[in-house]
């Protein structure tokens, strides 16, 4: 493949550098093959220059700011994207052309409305095209003209072109459906959370019947209020330009989703009970601009919350009927999953559990990870899908409807004894055919599977040691493009299959990390490609195997090409509990092969579930040139992609279910090992430090083996999973009522005593994801154990994530300072 840009040559040569002692076990025939070194561009280092903290740690602006929401225009001649505005954290919109030869031209703001959006909707014929813009509703017709719908402070969501033409919206939950030809706009349907109001009845009660018997006043009253109510009724039937009477789900009702038919005749709407708010938990914020101490809400935690099951309701638009769609067809909607947790659990307090049929809490898979509906109608508009997830994390169906029966039929289930992933829940519709397709884990990795709704089961399209993602169908159905790591876990490529006959494509070979967008005319592809060592960039290709690849956009600062990097290689390190290696980023002083054994540290990525010895541009780039600093005076760096990180498979990623803590220390231990054998490094000056879910392993390294490492920097860190959110835990926990052996196998709090090495703790107060409270509770648990070797420093403006460079200075100061004094 060429990668051609049109002012500057970018090659790509080949040859990965790994280690040569490793040598892994793979599932099935496949073997990995060689991936290419990241992105060499002709930037010219200057060897001469010496990394600091202070240039490390200071606004990344200096890096460069790369493209950021990128989309294609609707007639597919250029492309828009955002880029971050030089010492602000506004963003300003650019266009580029594809026939410029710059990084393109500001779009004026007279002139945003136009752009369109990356979730533009299409008319049937693909001639409209619909958007949302500052929260109303714009159409560009077939001769580019552009109309607008809505013009108010309003917010208007969720526009969808109708089989029969008209434009549909929604503001709130009420859908409006407007005729583009003549511009009437009407009410389609008004979804509230009320009862449904009825005429006055006479009260009941002694007093109430003899005040109305008595009184002539208070019966005519009462008289006057049903006979205004009847007329209302009887003019809404009687009269065809009153609007539809509302849709009433009853008091303390929440909508979850609601998703309306392409020929509106049907609305499928899910809801739950309403939940109060959070008043538990709070944040105190001491540093604010009245300098009064705000107590700010913030999340439930796993142990107090508790997800209230939803109803599916399906509701006709002819006559307003309503049909509550029961969840019994669905293949193990009784069954007692955590049977044998529960046991255990019981065992442990001395009782005895006996299992039976549990009616399983369920609704619609509504992630925070994912941002598809899960309500995906066909475009002929008299079928639909739902994926529909249990609320204890082990099984996830995809549904479909019977409207006759007005009863959910299944086409999948996908059960894990552990739990389901988070992503790879995309699914949807062939074109021109009742076809389903949809990502899966039950092979074990992420693959694209279809299933017609009159066979069985469902079809195998991709298969291998590789995870899928991001399936993009073409509207002719004859291709689906996706993103895998099919040659290396650490490189991403895009791929196509032919429908026609299940036939797997490459069509990029950059090496790194590459996404894209597929053209509306489907003939080209946008590409976002980074590297190791080059931050992501804009790219075009043809939407066909080894096109020419040009770069579109050069975003990166002439300061950050002159640095001298060190490329990190990937290492496949032998696991002494399972037959995967462990793939880990290594960063090599020049000349460390030479003199006594080397320092080293092995850094912990954050999140549990995220890759980051993969070969793209990481999100940790500090961490990235401050491992450059590292290896610049003289350490060894690892980055492992330990067990539970994501892209290498379901059971790698369950590893850590019930016991967080326990694979991913053994893997840093594994890691030890490597270096010591492989790396020059010296076993007793080995340092370790991490971010968040980086922290917490900091913590159970130092607790639970600590002769492991001679020092460790815990950043933001979990000390007790209780106290954590209820999404993210619950899935690999399960909940302190059900699982407390897991919690407790699985909290640093729990291991306090183990600490005999010096530990520094970074907390950020006003963390309103791991709170700053976990640092508390743990810091006294020290003290009271008369712990002497720890530090703790607070920040008292800092989120999750750092904005202030003066925090993260301060923060990468001491954990230098950390590593020097005790390595």
């Amino acid at each position: 493949m060429k990668l051609f840009h049109q002012t500057m040559l970018v090659a790509v040569t080949a040859g990965l550098l790994f280690s040569s002692n490793p040598v892994f076990a793979k599932s099935d025939a496949q073997t990995w093959q060689s991936a290419p070194v990241v992105a060499k561009s002709v930037y010219q280092a200057d060897p001469s220059i010496k990394f600091t903290l202070e240039q490390i740690m200071a606004d990344p602006d200096w890096l460069g700011r790369s493209p950021e929401s990128a989309f294609w225009s609707a007639d597919s001649s250029q492309v828009f994207y955002q880029q971050k505005r030089a010492g602000s954290d506004l963003r300003d919109w650019f266009q580029r052309p594809l026939s410029a030869v710059d990084n393109g031209v500001a779009v004026p703001l007279s002139q945003l409305h136009q752009m369109g959006s990356s979730n533009v909707q299409y008319s049937a014929d693909r001639q409209l095209q619909a958007w949302v813009f500052e929260g109303n509703i714009f159409v560009r017709k077939a001769d580019g003209g552009i109309l607008q719908v809505t013009r108010s402070n309003q917010s208007h969501s969720a526009p969808q072109f109708l089989n029969d033409n008209r434009l549909l919206y929604r503001q709130g939950w009420t859908f409006y459906t407007v005729d583009l030809t003549s511009g009437i706009s009407s009410e389609l349907i008004s979804l509230k959370t009320e009862e449904q109001p009825k005429a006055p009845a006479v009260p009941t009660g002694y007093l109430a019947q003899e005040q109305h018997k008595l009184i002539d006043y208070v019966a005519k009253v009462h008289r006057h209020k049903v006979e205004q109510h009847q007329a209302k009724v009887a003019l809404r039937d009687a009269n065809p330009a009153m609007a539809p009477e509302a849709v009433y789900l009853g008091k303390d009702q929440q909508i979850v989703d609601a998703s309306i038919s392409p020929n509106a005749d049907y609305l499928l709407v899910a809801v739950r009970k309403a939940k109060p708010r959070n008043e538990k938990d709070i944040m105190p914020n001491y540093i604010t601009e009245s300098g009064d101490i705000a107590a700010q809400p913030v999340r439930w935690r796993v142990t107090d919350f508790k997800p209230e099951p939803q109803k599916l309701i399906l509701v006709s638009l002819t006559d307003g009927s309503q049909y509550p769609l029961s969840y019994t067809s669905l293949p193990g909607y009784n069954e007692d999953v955590l049977a044998e947790v529960k046991a255990e659990n019981a065992k442990a307090k001395g009782e005895k559990y006996k299992s039976g049929k549990v009616i399983r809490d369920i609704g619609l898979m509504t992630d925070w990870y994912w941002s598809q509906s899960a309500m995906r109608w066909h475009n002929s508009g008299d079928q639909v899908a739902v994926m529909l997830k249990a609320f204890d994390n082990k099984d996830r169906w995809i549904a479909t409807i019977d409207f006759d029966k007005k009863a959910l039929v299944p086409q999948h289930r996908l059960h894990d004894t552990a739990w389901v992933n988070y992503a790879f829940n995309d699914f949807g519709w062939f074109n021109n055919s009742k076809t389903l397709y949809f990502l899966s884990e039950e092979s074990g990795y992420s693959h694209i599977y279809t299933k017609e709704l009159t066979d069985r089961k469902a079809k195998k399209l991709t298969s291998g040691t590789f995870e899928v993602s991001h399936p993009t169908l073409t509207t002719d159905d004859n291709y689906l493009y996706f993103k895998a790591n099919v040659s290396h876990p650490g490189i991403y490529e895009v791929y196509r299959l032919d429908l026609a006959n299940a036939k797997k494509e490459q069509l990029t070979r950059l090496g790194g990390m590459t996404d894209f967008t597929l053209a509306p005319d489907e003939q080209k592809l946008l590409l976002t490609h980074s590297t190791s060592l080059m931050p992501e960039d804009l790219y075009l290709m043809a939407a066909k195997p080894d096109a020419e690849v040009i770069r579109l956009t050069d975003t990166v600062s002439a300061e950050f090409k002159r640095l001298p990097l060190v490329a990190p290689q990937v290492v496949a390190v032998p696991s002494s509990h399972t037959k995967q290696p462990i793939f880990s980023k290594v960063y090599y002083p020049a000349d460390y092969q030479q003199g006594e054994p080397r320092r080293a540290v092995i850094f912990n990525h954050g999140a549990g579930y995220l890759q980051n010895s993969d070969l793209g541009w990481s999100g940790y780039f500090r961490e990235f040139l401050f491992h450059n600093l590292l290896a610049q005076q003289g350490y060894v760096v690892m980055d492992m992609d330990y067990r539970a990180s994501k892209g290498y498979g379901r059971d790698w990623r369950t590893a850590i279910y019930r016991q967080m803590g326990t694979p991913e220390v053994e893997d840093l231990a594994d890691g030890v090992n490597w270096l010591v054998n492989n790396a020059n490094v010296d076993r007793q000056r080995i340092g370790t430090y991490g971010g968040s879910y980086g922290g917490f392993m900091t913590f159970m390294a130092l607790f639970k083996q600590p002769d492991l490492f001679q020092a460790g920097a815990a950043l933001r860190p979990v000390s007790d999973w209780a106290y954590y959110n209820h999404p993210y835990t619950s899935n690999i926990l399960n909940t302190p009522d059900i699982d407390p052996i897991a919690y407790e196998r699985s909290s640093p709090i729990y291991f306090t005593q183990g600490l005999t090495k010096p530990l520094l703790i970074n907390a950020p107060m006003v963390d309103d994801n791991v709170f700053f409270q976990d640092v508390v509770r743990l810091v006294q648990r020290l003290i009271e154990q008369e712990k002497q070797d720890f530090e703790t420093a607070i920040y008292p403006v800092e989120p999750h994530g750092f904005r202030q460079p003066s925090s993260w200075l301060d923060e990468y100061r001491r954990i230098y300072k950390l590593f020097e004094q005790n390595l």
